[in-house]
Formats: structure tokens, C-alpha cells, sequence
């Protein structure tokens, strides 16, 4: 009951004046009562993964060739859909209906495993949040760029590389991201994700236009079936390429970090894991259409000289208008798919702060303003301000400094994946529904979690190997796209 007043307090609702069934304006555990459906955790998902990862599948399945590519697709997008699920069960402890609820990803580890596993989560989940962010930020400034470029060639022709510096953009992009930075959680966000999915769904659907084009025009299918050849490429080359490429599908599918949070954001009834059920399964298989249908179709048109992204590395290049739409709208959505994967990071920064100094002005007053006349008042938090701020800037900073898309895709991918979306919810399950040790469920969902451990480290080396490669060639804040 005290966390429950003081939740009303906070909202600025006198207990005294509360309806006699305050059910209606709060859920069990005091906190707003949460809204969010199938559709807009659908929509979460979506943003959250279909976003610059796949521009990335054509190069992925041109290193793999048309027999390792498809079933590598569809064989991760199983991984995800299964471990997700199991994860879905781990929102509430104990009876999914009226167990305690887990808010987030590290909650979920806590009540379930506990000790170093805890601390362990915690790393490699916000690691990977603050690498995405880097990524997105990267790819931004890609897409950008090539809306330039492609103004830069209607004037001097095709010919002219038109190096343009993305120091600029990503500068840009960040100072867009400090002011959506101020949307105060999760549960707000479900405007800017719907609109990201439908950025993504319109540039994933002109990319798989434009290649079909392109593969009329070919009047043939291209690609192999085992994909780049060894003589176009050395046999080292060809392993790492291989490797790179799994972390890059990996990436594409990735986003368990996240769904516990999303989870979070479900009205009940339905229990939320029946609704999450729901809405993952929208999401995956969507998804993987998509994917199937832009990996595959870019690869055909390309065959092995796929470019890393589909349509801004100088794949397509007319019509011109086109190009700048798909690209433009890959921008927006990834503004709101920053926000997707930063919110979590925000929110765990801004709860640890308000314990360890609960009495500090500086982190918990709020001070209301109106923004626009007869609006609802904007809470600023001058602590939300500063700190979301900073973290922005660092991650413009980063992405200036380390600006490779493919190979930080293929690490962040190896990275997350593993941990995140195999080790821990097959744990987590384990543990929740009391599956007996060496029975044959154990035994399979052991196996499942080591076979992806030997895919993650082999797709980490791949990337960390092409990182390498890149930093031989490249100036810190000089760097022309």
C-alpha cells in the first residue's frame, strides 16, 4: 500500500479524491494503468528489428550463396521466435496471471537466477543497447549521405564518386535524438514506433521493388550456390566474410534486450504473455518475409558484388526520387528505433539514480511546463535533461570515430545474441517451469544454446577481424562515406 500511495502521489492524484475503484487508473502493482496492445507491441518489434539490419541481408546471403542464406534466415528467425517465447513466460514469477511482475530484463534474471548472472545481464544487455545506438547512428548518416550524393550525380553524372564527409550528419541526427531523448518512457513512445514500422515497411518494400527491376533488366537470376567464390576472394577472406555475415543476420533478428520492456507496456486482461505470444509472432513472421524477400532479391540482382547496403552503398542508382524517399524514410525510422532501444537505458540509469539519492532536487523534482497553451504540461526533469543529453552526444561521438556499418552490425550481432536472446531465457525457463535436469527438454534446450554460442563467437571473430581490416584505412572524424 505505501508504494501504491506513493505512485498516486507522484502522479499528483490525491488518495482522498481517488474513485472508489482506483483499479481504473492503476494496475495491480500501483504503477499508471498500462495500455499497449498486440498491435502496438507489434509495432515495437518491428521498429526494433526491421531497421538497417536489412539492408545488410543481400551482402549476407551474397557471402553464404543462395543454399546457406535462406535456410541461415529462417533457421535464426525459428532461434528467435522459440527463446522469445520462452521469455514471454518469464514476465511475472510464478503464476502468469498474478506472479510478481519482472519490468525489466535484469528483474526477469533477478527473480529467476539471481548472483553474478544479474550483474552479467546487465552489462552485455546495455552494452549492446548503447552499441545499437552507435550503429543506428552510423547508418543515419549513410542514408543521409546518399540522398546528397545522389543530388551530386544528377549534376556531374554517374561517374563522380562524390565523397561527402558524414561528420555533419550524424551531428544531425544526434541533435534530433536529444529532443526525442525527452519523451519521458516507454509506454509514450507507441506514435513514434508505429510510424517507424511504417518507414520500414516503405523502404523494405521500395528496396524489393527496385531489385526485382534490376533482375528484369539482368534477365537473369544471379548469385551462386555457395556464394562468393575463393579466387575472387582468398580462403581466409571467404571464413571471415562467412562468419561476418551470420552476425549480420543474427543482428537483423535481434531485439530479446527489449522485450520484457515491451511486455511491460500490455493492459491485462489478457495475461501479458498471452498477448506477447501474439504479437511476437506477428512480428517474426513479418519479419522474415521481409527479409527472405529483400535478402534474397537483392542478392539475385546483385549476385556476388551485393553491396553492404542495399540503397545507399550505390546498389541502385536510379530513379533518383525514388532512392531519396526510401532513403529518407530509413532516417526517420531510425529515429524512432534509437528511441526503441535507448529507453531501456534510460529508464535503468534514472531508477538507479532516484535510490541512490532520493533526496537530491537535482534528480527527482519535476517542474511543469506548458509547452503549448492549453496542453498538457511537459514534467522537465533536469537530471532526465542532462543525463539523456550526454548519453546522445556520446553515442554521435562514437559513431564519428568508429563509422563501420557492416562490421559493427556483425559485432553487435554476435555480441547480443547468445546472452540475450538463447542463453538467459532458455536459463530463465528452465528455472520458471522446473524443467528436470538431463531430462530430454534440458538436454535440447542445452544443446540449442551451445550451438548458437559457437555461431556467436565464430560471427564476433568475423567482424572483430573486419574491424580491424577497416581501421588500417581510416581518420578519426575524416571519414568520407
Amino acid at each position: 500500500m505505501v508504494e501504491n500511495s506513493k505512485s498516486r502521489q507522484e502522479l499528483g492524484i490525491s488518495i482522498d479524491v481517488l474513485p472508489r475503484n482506483s483499479s481504473d487508473l492503476f494496475d495491480e502493482d500501483g504503477r499508471v494503468k498500462r495500455t499497449g496492445t498486440v498491435w502496438t507491441a507489434s509495432a515495437h518489434i518491428i521498429t526494433a528489428v526491421i531497421g538497417s539490419g536489412v539492408l545488410s541481408l543481400a551482402w549476407a546471403v551474397a557471402q553464404i550463396g543462395w543454399v546457406g542464406g535462406p535456410v541461415v534466415m529462417i533457421l535464426f528467425s525459428l532461434v528467435t521466435y522459440y527463446t522469445s517465447i520462452l521469455l514471454c513466460a518469464c514476465y511475472r514469477s510464478g503464476d502468469s496471471d498474478t506472479g510478481k511482475r519482472n519490468y525489466t530484463y535484469m528483474d526477469a534474471i533477478h527473480s529467476n537466477l539471481g548472483g553474478i548472472k544479474v550483474k552479467l545481464c546487465g552489462v552485455v544487455q546495455y552494452v549492446n543497447l548503447f552499441g545499437t545506438a552507435i550503429g543506428y547512428t552510423i547508418a543515419s548518416a549513410i542514408s543521409m549521405i546518399a540522398i546528397q550524393r545522389t543530388s551530386c550525380q544528377q549534376s556531374n553524372g554517374d561517374k563522380d564518386p562524390c565523397h561527402v564527409n558524414g561528420n555533419p550528419y550524424m551531428i544531425a541526427f544526434g541533435a534530433i535524438q536529444i529532443i526525442f531523448s525527452q519523451i519521458p518512457d516507454f509506454d509514450q513512445l507507441w506514435w513514434l514506433s508505429i510510424v517507424a514500422a511504417l518507414m520500414s515497411f516503405g523502404y523494405s518494400t521500395i528496396g524489393l521493388g527496385l531489385g526485382i527491376s534490376r533482375m528484369v533488366d539482368n534477365k537473369e537470376i544471379k548469385g551462386t550456390l555457395t556464394g562468393v567464390a575463393i579466387g575472387t576472394v582468398t580462403p581466409t577472406e571467404k571464413v571471415w566474410r562467412t562468419f561476418q555475415s551470420l552476425g549480420n543476420i543474427a543482428f537483423a533478428y535481434s531485439y530479446s534486450m527489449i522485450l520484457i520492456e515491451i511486455q511491460d507496456t500490455l493492459k491485462a486482461p489478457p495475461a501479458e504473455e498471452k498477448t506477447m505470444r501474439k504479437a511476437t509472432l506477428i512480428s517474426v513472421a513479418v519479419t522474415t518475409l521481409f527479409y527472405m524477400l529483400c535478402g534474397c532479391v537483392g542478392y539475385a540482382a546483385f549476385g556476388d558484388s551485393a553491396p553492404g547496403n542495399l540503397l545507399a552503398a550505390g546498389g541502385f542508382r536510379n530513379p533518383y526520387w525514388l532512392l531519396d524517399i526510401a532513403n529518407l524514410a530509413i532516417v526517420i525510422h531510425l529515429v524512432g528505433a534509437y528511441q526503441v532501444y535507448c529507453q531501456p537505458v534510460f529508464a535503468f540509469v534514472e531508477k538507479e539514480a532516484s535510490k541512490r539519492y532520493p533526496e537530491s532536487k537535482f534528480i527527482t523534482k519535476e517542474t511543469k511546463i506548458h509547452i503549448f497553451p492549453r496542453s498538457k504540461p511537459f514534467n522537465l526533469n533536469l537530471f532526465k535533461l542532462v543525463w539523456r543529453t550526454v548519453f546522445v552526444i556520446t553515442t554521435t561521438l562514437i559513431s564519428m570515430i568508429v563509422p563501420f556499418f557492416n562490421d559493427v552490425l556483425g559485432l553487435l550481432g554476435a555480441i547480443g545474441f547468445w546472452p540475450l536472446t538463447v542463453y538467459f531465457p532458455v536459463e530463465m525457463y528452465i528455472v520458471q517451469k522446473n524443467v528436470p535436469r538431463w531430462s530430454t527438454r534440458w538436454v535440447c534446450l542445452q544443446v540449442l544454446s551451445l550451438a548458437c554460442l559457437v555461431v556467436s563467437v565464430a560471427a564476433a571473430a568475423g567482424s572483430v577481424v573486419g574491424i580491424v581490416t577497416d581501421l588500417k584505412s581510416y581518420k578519426p572524424f575524416k571519414t568520407d562515406f
